[in-house]
């Protein structure tokens, strides 16, 4: 697998995040800083992430895009717009309920322009650690499904 890449464009407050290859943990500080800037910015109205070079996304990643979408219904029209064409991601989405604060769409990949590749920032393992405890805390706050599924890292992870 490739490895993971977050890159985004933004216009007139529409920010595109594009996910390609294996995104995992390393980028979490990264996404995360990007995502505060994201919402305190004047124009921030929409969001549509373009999974469609995406080999595979941890759940730490997912739950920061979680974050996007309920922290920034305040600011969003619309629910963030996902769009996908691997069978594999559409059913970990479907699985940890993203159909109910995501719009899901199956497409190609969109082209908006000129991207910014996100870098991995370093961080203190504690800061890294409080990062994924938010991130799946976001999870399970979706469905029991996940509470379960998650409940135990977050124990040996607290």
């Amino acid at each position: 697998m490739r490895e993971g890449v977050i890159k985004f464009a933004e216009r007139d407050g529409v920010y595109v995040i594009k996910l390609e290859g294996d995104v995992r943990l390393t980028l979490c500080l990264s996404f995360d800083e990007f995502i505060d800037k994201m919402f305190s910015a004047p124009d921030f109205c929409s969001v549509v992430f373009d999974l469609t070079d995406a080999e595979a996304i941890d759940s730490t990643t997912l739950g920061l895009m979680a974050k996007i979408a309920i922290v920034g219904e305040r600011y969003l029209r619309e629910p963030p717009l996902v769009v996908t064409n691997a069978v594999s991601i559409t059913r970990c989405l479907l699985t940890m309920g993203f159909k109910d604060i995501f719009c899901l769409v199956d497409k190609t990949s969109i082209d908006s322009g000129d991207f910014q590749a996100l870098v991995a920032k370093d961080g203190s393992e504690k800061h890294i650690q409080d990062k994924v405890i938010e991130a799946h805390k976001v999870l399970m706050s979706l469905n029991v499904e996940n509470k379960n599924t998650f409940q135990e890292l977050i124990n040996s992870l607290s």
